[in-house]
């Protein structure tokens, strides 16, 4: 399998996780799945009031010049040891 059909699956995996994972966890997934399949964040940065979108934008603003096969690999990985 190469890593795409990996990653491909790992996303299908993560939507099928048995116990709900932490806030934090869940901030890792959503940006390090961002990073790979969009790259550096982009657009402009939410409204400060918006508490979920300004963590997710941070989350994934924090992975700014991560490459998209690197974040695919470390997605893979979480999901791995979220579903042992």
């Amino acid at each position: 399998m190469d890593l795409q059909q990996q990653f491909e699956q790992a996303v299908a995996d993560s939507k099928s996780l048995t116990d709900r994972p932490s806030n934090e966890t869940l901030l890792q997934l959503y940006s390090l799945y961002k990073q790979a399949t969009e790259g550096d964040v982009n657009g402009d940065t939410p409204n400060m009031f918006d508490f979920v979108a300004k963590a997710k934008y941070e989350a994934w603003s924090s992975l700014k010049g991560k490459s998209q096969g690197d974040a695919m690999t470390d997605y893979i990985n979480l999901v791995k040891k979220l579903v042992n």
